[in-house]
């Protein structure tokens, strides 16, 4: 299977309460008009990001019960994330783990480290 910008990330499995990131480009000029130098926005403590993917979420522990009658086929059961596709993220650089996905720079990180979303539709 070729993979194409519609199903690139389709192989891609994000476990558990972790978002799959990728970064915005920042400004390469300050208010009053200097040029930064390469790499001055990627030190900065707060990123942001567009929502790629998100993993299921935090994980439920399935009660232990030893009653015969009932089925093995315990599913397990997850807390969504906020996180959806598509949401503008602003998130703690410190937390997150930088990957590179067929060349271009990517960020996965943790729920916990997200400060803030930003979504399109109405709340």
């Amino acid at each position: 299977m070729r993979i194409t910008a519609d199903n690139r990330f389709r192989k891609l499995i994000v476990i558990g309460d972790r978002l799959l990131i990728q970064p915005v480009k920042g400004n390469e000029r300050t208010a009053s008009g200097l040029y930064l130098p390469p790499g001055v926005q990627e030190k900065e403590k707060v990123q942001q990001g567009y929502v790629i993917k998100t993993g299921p979420g935090y994980a439920i522990p399935v009660p232990v019960e030893d009653e015969p009658w009932k089925s093995d086929e315990d599913q397990v059961k997850y807390v969504p994330l906020q996180a959806r596709e598509g949401d503008l993220a602003i998130f703690l650089l410190s937390a997150a783990t930088e990957v590179l996905y067929e060349g271009e720079k990517y960020f996965i990180v943790p729920q916990s480290a997200i400060l803030m979303l930003e979504r399109e539709e109405e709340l």
